[in-house]
This record gives C-alpha cells, sequence and structure tokens, in this order.
C-alpha cells in the first residue's frame, strides 16, 4: 500500500487546518463540546466496557475522541494523525497520546491481536479501494477476537451524499450500507453494523432537532417507497453513518 503521506496528499495534508475558510481545530477545549453528545453517546455506546482497553484512533485529527474517551476514563487510548498541522494543534489544546505518523505504519507497528478497539473517524473516504482493503486487513490483524472497528464515513445513500463525498480534496470514496458491508466481510469481519447520524437530543433545541429529523426521514422513506416500492426502516439518510465492525 502507498504511504497516506505521498504525492499530492502530503501537500494538503500539510496544511489541514488552516487551509479553509474556518480552522477545523478549535480555539480551546470548550470548542469540542459542539460534538461532545455525539461523542460521548458513541463512546458510551460502542467503546469496551473495561477502561484499560487498548484503542487506537487511526487518523485521529487534533483527538477529539481522544479527549472524550479520556474524559471518560480510558486510560490506554492513543492516535495517529498524518497531518503535522492536526497534531500541533491537539498538542496546543493540551490533549495527550496524539503522534504524527502513517496510519498504515502505525497499524503494522501493532502486534497481531494486540487492540480492543480500532477507530476511524471521517478517514477512510481518504483511500483508494486498494489501499483500503489493505488497511481493512491491518485493522482486521491488529484487533484481539471480538475486537470492534469503528468508522464514521460519508453515506452514499443520503440526498446530500455529494456534499460530504466532494467536502474534501482527498476524499476518494463514501459508502452506503450495503458496499462497507461487503468491504468488511470481504476482510475477515464477521458482524458489521450500521448507524444513521441522527441528532442526539440533549437539551430543548436539540430535542426539536431529533423530532423534525424524524418527519424528514419519514417523508424520505416514503419517497423511496414510491419510487422502489420498499422503504426499510433501518434505512439511512444521514450525510454520513456509522459502522461498527466485529471481528
Amino acid at each position: 500500500m502507498p504511504s497516506t503521506q505521498n504525492s499530492y496528499r502530503q501537500r494538503i495534508y500539510a496544511g489541514y487546518v488552516h487551509a479553509r475558510d474556518e480552522s477545523l481545530a478549535p480555539e480551546s477545549l470548550g470548542g469540542l463540546e459542539l460534538r461532545g453528545p455525539y461523542l460521548r453517546k458513541l463512546i458510551r455506546e460502542h467503546f469496551p466496557p473495561n477502561k484499560d482497553a487498548a484503542i487506537l484512533d487511526v487518523g485521529c485529527g487534533h483527538g477529539a475522541v481522544l479527549y472524550f474517551a479520556q474524559a471518560a476514563g480510558f486510560v490506554n487510548a492513543r492516535g495517529v494523525d498524518g497531518s503535522p498541522e492536526q497534531v500541533a494543534e491537539a498538542a496546543r489544546l493540551g490533549i495527550p497520546g496524539v503522534v504524527q505518523g502513517d496510519l498504515m505504519a502505525a497499524l503494522r507497528a501493532c502486534p497481531a491481536e494486540s487492540l480492543d478497539t480500532v477507530v476511524a473517524i471521517d478517514v477512510i473516504e481518504h483511500f483508494t479501494r486498494a489501499e483500503l482493503l489493505t488497511f481493512a486487513d491491518e485493522v482486521h490483524r491488529a484487533l484481539r477476537r471480538g475486537g470492534r472497528f469503528i468508522i464514521h464515513t460519508p453515506n452514499g445513500d443520503s440526498p446530500f451524499c455529494a456534499m460530504m463525498r466532494y467536502y474534501d480534496f482527498t476524499h476518494e470514496l463514501a459508502f452506503t450500507r450495503a458496499s462497507i458491508n461487503q468491504m468488511l466481510r470481504t476482510c475477515g469481519f464477521a458482524d458489521v453494523r450500521c448507524y444513521e447520524d441522527a441528532p442526539v437530543p440533549h437539551g430543548a433545541k436539540s430535542s426539536a432537532r431529533w423530532l423534525l429529523w424524524k418527519v424528514i426521514r419519514a417523508a424520505l422513506r416514503f419517497y423511496l417507497a414510491v419510487e422502489t416500492g420498499s422503504a426499510p426502516s433501518d434505512s439511512i439518510f444521514s450525510q454520513n453513518f456509522l459502522s461498527v465492525a466485529t471481528k
């Protein structure tokens, strides 16, 4: 597999935080709270119950997942990111455990069956198909039996799929429930479950968003039923979605 730091990627990732209208990283730790409800729910529902679990966040960015995982008591969570700017922002924010490095090299450095969880939030869409199969094979090798591969990625079934697919210059792919299942099961994962990115109620405003999402979602299911004659209740319409694969 080619290095994730080669060719055009190296140039883009060198200015990944600030070469945009708004910085990817918040000014302070308080700025992470916008993602807090979602990430706390993810950690609560999909991380291991054992707080000593070995967790590797690949493509961890400036460390948002690690920050909330460490706040939840996970003491063996670490991350790697290919962007020097992202790693520098993690250091500025005071989030420990973030190092710069090639994601594939970081996985290959892990002994077989040494990790309980591998997290890849907004990462796999940056790979080509061939790179991704090799990457997923390495995740599978590094995970213990029963370990989890947690993925967040653009949803090809969303009406706004193109917005996320082309949001980033380095995006190569988008996925549907079917295609991500196909990819992960090909790489040996025994169970794959996918979840919609619905608003997480944590106050009046977010609760109103959640209710409106339910209405919009029902309308999208109706449209799908009219077009195809079928609209499963577990259809996923959000711009991104979460997949949890178990070894």
